[in-house]
């Protein structure tokens, strides 16, 4: 059974949950908070937050008192809370639920014209000035604006951003570590190993002519020279969020040391940083760049986490009953919810930094998108690792499915697959 990163303190949910009692038949506070006390979610949750959430269905926090749209309970003498306004009740039957998809947003030039539509959970990890391949074009990122991205046309070979790779399901935890012990065992004896890892036998010999199949105490970096630039190329083996997270992470870290712009690629396995410029890896090395040290703050500025904590927001503003999505067939534009949401999230981030609902956006984003805990572990993990620094000559079999992946966003006039095979054949020949 795969574990799960759990959910504490989803204060968006807390609050549906007590405006549903309160359109039933009422609910009395400290028979519900010692109901909620006892589930895994809200076991750490205070007095002090239970009163927030209190105040918070009652007269919509504290810089929202002065709007009655956000007054929704009613508390009766006896103490009883319940909601007595029947397009309140309406409003709130037609929103249950906790289920909010993800977004496409619509790519423009700034002057106007139509590109095409990107997944949100990607464009958001952007800042303004980043360089993203799309639709066979270098495109410079401006801003978010309305649901729409405004792009311009650049010039930039390189810059550090993620390569977009659609919806695709990351590797668990669990999955990562039966992953790494598998392919560590490429290193024991014949009698040792299952059946799979032999039979990828010729891969790994052609691997070792240029580098190293890691063994458990080992921590593969490997750097090469192509017409595309300076590759480095990490193999930490813990999936595809970490390893996005992570190259955020060492690019901004390595930039602090010397000026330099990288394009990031990624997969389950790995990440590469590919630059123009030559990278002194030893520095980096000497540096102890992969550290834990300031994590979270280094986090922070190396992805545009304000960005990724107010598209989060929008989902909690919807969950909580903030923003209401719309009657049937007479749904709200994403874009409007977005706005709705947007102007909120900017009201609390001026004028109450403590809103519970604001925290928890950014809670949500470093430990669920970011996938925080993850990081900080396979850091830990890499500490204690024998660093390998192999400078090869040509790629390797480790490197071929990063470089593929990062040519899948650029080619337009050659077919991927011809590319492909020349690259294999060129391999091969060695």
């Amino acid at each position: 059974m795969e574990d799960r990163i759990p959910y504490l303190n989803s204060f968006d949910v807390l609050i549906q949950y007590l405006t549903t009692l309160a359109v039933s038949d009422g609910f009395y506070p400290d028979a519900i908070f010692s109901e909620i006390k006892q589930t895994f979610c809200f076991q750490t949750i205070s007095k002090e937050q239970w009163q927030w959430l209190l105040n918070f269905v009652v007269m919509g926090s504290q810089s929202l008192q002065a709007y009655d749209e956000y007054k929704k309970i009613e508390v009766r003498e006896d103490r009883l809370f319940k909601v007595y306004n029947k397009g309140i009740a309406m409003r709130h039957r037609f929103q249950i639920g906790t289920i909010v998809g993800d977004a496409n947003l619509t790519v423009r030039y700034q002057k106007g014209g139509y590109i095409g539509t990107i997944e949100e959970s990607f464009i958001t990890k952007l800042k303004a000035g980043d360089v993203f391949t799309f639709a066979g074009r270098n495109l410079e990122f401006i801003r978010v604006k309305q649901m729409q991205v405004h792009v311009r046309n650049s010039s930039k070979k390189s810059s550090k951003v993620p390569a977009w790779m659609g919806g695709r399901l990351t590797l668990s935890a669990q999955m990562s570590a039966l992953l790494r012990n598998e392919l560590y065992s490429a290193s024991l004896s014949d009698s040792e190993q299952s059946i799979e890892i032999k039979s990828l036998s010729p891969l790994f010999s052609k691997q070792r002519e240029e580098s190293i199949v890691p063994k458990p105490n080992e921590f593969l970096i490997e750097s090469f020279e192509t017409n595309d630039g300076y590759h480095y190329i990490f193999y930490p083996f813990e999936g595809r969020f970490v390893h996005e997270a992570l190259g955020s992470l060492l690019s901004y870290r390595i930039s602090l040391l010397s000026p330099i712009t990288f394009s990031l690629a990624f997969n389950d396995y790995g990440f590469e940083l590919l630059s123009d410029q030559k990278l002194n890896m030893q520095e980096v090395l000497d540096n102890n760049l992969f550290t834990t040290d300031y994590l979270f703050d280094d986090l922070q500025k190396s992805l545009n986490s304000t960005e990724m904590a107010r598209r989060k927001f929008r989902d909690i503003a919807v969950i909580s009953g903030m923003v209401f999505t719309g009657y049937p067939e007479k749904g709200i534009k994403m874009k409007h919810l977005q706005s709705s949401s947007q102007l909120l999230f900017d009201v609390f981030k001026d004028y109450e930094a403590d809103n519970l609902l604001y925290q928890q956006a950014y809670t949500e984003t470093f430990e669920h998108q970011l996938e925080e805990g993850r990081l900080r572990l396979a850091l830990e993990r890499i500490a204690k690792q024998r660093i390998i620094w192999k400078q090869c000559e040509h790629p390797t079999p480790f490197s071929f499915p990063l470089i593929t992946d990062r040519l899948r966003e650029k080619l337009s006039s050659e077919k991927l697959a011809d590319r492909i095979k020349r690259m294999t054949a060129k391999l091969l020949k060695k």
